[in-house]
């Protein structure tokens, strides 16, 4: 159906008109900035739906759906930009709010006329159909039985559980992004993640363990999940870990499983490649491109092409399609994740990583799925290449200091002796400086495997991949008791 906008309290940018429309009233928009002489103008549009489900114990305690529709305008001139969104999608609106963008930088808009903005090109369609994928992904009844059943599967499968927690989130986000340099893109994506944590307490003992699972566009992801395997891993590591003792504080050799492993360096060193720190002057590795910063044993890759991944994506929020870079290659530092704001001011080429987390952001240089690649070794050689040592099956929270320095929490660990894995351990943290720690890393095993997770940065908070393989780490200060 195709709705025609005349009255100017409609909305001048309606996603559900014709694609036509849509694009003269984008264009209308952009010529009316670039009137002011700025150099590019840019706008996000966004229809979001989301939803979230809380399980606790046997219930389900909490519904939450909500949506969003609004607009992000970015004005760049002279290597600086001005922002504002708007939820006000008329005209009048939208052009108050350009206006206010454009004020930031000094500029002021004269005419529609203007021959330095020829148009957007014909429009990039990435995502699939949306009326196909609200027909196949999950509804509200569905959701909550399936979290329902992964509590009930915890106190089933579990000991000792006083906590069962479950959640679920599902987004589906449209959005269209024009630019002044001809860009006209658009993408439908669907965003869920599944959760499933349990608190172990038998008298002064106590452990928490959780995991996370995402997908980026598979609507079949919560049907398909073993809500068992899940609910006996966490199970039993939260069992095995109720009676670990604390461990002894040292500089020792640590094996890092994989998956969820990869944190440290997503946190570490990961951010610090990002041309936003650059632009700060926090990273320490600026200028140590085709220079060694690691050990020859790591190649990190940040990429957004892995299908049904959490930080997958077709194109990222300039606009620009998505694709894969090698960070690191065999130690030597190779490329910056980059966005058009990053390119303009550090010269690094824009990397398909401008990333936000809706209208209400700007979008900045941000990872997608990042991981460690797959090395030559067997996960048990790692281990066995240590006398003493730690094993950390899965991280914990943690924090990270502007130029990289980290602390990270081991949710589950064991003792490593004489190249055999022993007793669980509790209470150890991991710290370090990623400028330090990564030319230690002198083993990756064969078995990359990735996990879903979330990012908190300056454009918001995003869905991304964390991976490694199985890495072990020659030396790293551990904390404890």
């Amino acid at each position: 159906m195709t709705i025609t906008i005349s009255s100017l309290e409609a909305d001048f940018l309606d996603i559900e008109s014709s694609i036509e429309g849509l694009k003269q009233n984008l264009e209308e928009l952009l010529a009316y900035g670039v009137s002011s002489g700025a150099d590019l103008v840019e706008i996000f549009l966004e229809h979001v739906d989301n939803l979230g489900v809380l399980a606790e114990q046997d219930l389900i305690t909490s519904v939450s759906p909500s949506f969003g529709r609004g607009v992000g305008l970015r004005v760049f001139s002279n290597g600086k930009d001005g922002f504002v969104s708007t939820n006000d999608l008329s005209r009048k609106g939208l052009k108050t709010a350009l206006d206010q963008a454009l004020s930031m930088l000094g500029l002021e808009a004269t005419s529609l006329n203007n021959s330095r903005f020829i148009g957007l090109k014909e429009l990039s369609v990435y995502g699939p159909i949306k009326s196909d994928l609200y027909l196949k992904c999950p509804g509200l009844k569905e959701a909550t039985h399936k979290i329902l059943e992964g509590t009930s599967m915890l106190n089933k499968l579990g000991k000792h559980l006083e906590v069962r927690r479950g959640t679920y989130s599902k987004s589906i986000q449209e959005v269209f992004v024009a630019a002044s340099d001809g860009t006209f893109g658009r993408d439908l994506r669907l965003y869920q993640s599944i959760g499933l944590n349990a608190l172990a307490v038998d008298k002064q003992y106590r452990s928490s363990l959780g995991r996370r699972y995402g997908s980026t566009g598979n609507p079949s992801q919560l049907s398909e999940w073993d809500v068992e395997d899940s609910a006996r891993d966490i199970s039993e590591s939260a069992q095995k870990m109720l009676y670990a003792k604390y461990v002894d504080a040292g500089q020792m050799p640590v094996v890092l499983a994989n998956k969820f492993g990869g944190v440290i360096f997503h946190e570490a060193c990961g951010h610090l490649l990002e041309t936003t720190q650059i632009e700060r002057g926090t990273t320490p590795f600026i200028g140590k491109i085709n220079k060694k910063i690691a050990h020859q044993s790591v190649t990190a890759i940040d990429e957004g092409l892995t299908q049904g991944a959490f930080g997958s994506i077709s194109m990222d929020d300039e606009g620009m399609p998505s694709q894969s870079n090698i960070l690191i290659e065999n130690g030597i530092l190779k490329q910056f994740i980059s966005d058009r704001a990053g390119e303009m001011r550090t010269g690094f080429s824009r990397t398909g990583s401008g990333r936000r987390q809706s209208y209400a952001y700007p979008a900045a240089s941000r990872m997608r799925n990042t991981y460690i690649s797959a090395g030559k070794y067997l996960p048990e050689d790692l281990i066995q290449s240590i006398d003493n040592g730690i094993y950390c099956k899965s991280m914990g929270g943690g924090s990270v200091g502007a130029t990289g320095q980290f602390n990270f929490s081991v949710e589950e660990g064991y003792l490593i002796r004489n190249g055999k894995l022993k007793e669980p351990v509790k209470g150890a943290t991991l710290i370090g400086e990623a400028k330090e720690i990564m030319p230690r890393i002198s083993m990756c095993a064969n078995d990359l495997a990735l996990a879903a997770g979330y990012c908190g940065s300056v454009s918001g908070n995003i869905n991304v991949t964390v991976g490694q393989p199985h890495i072990k780490v020659d030396s790293i200060t551990v904390g404890g008791r």
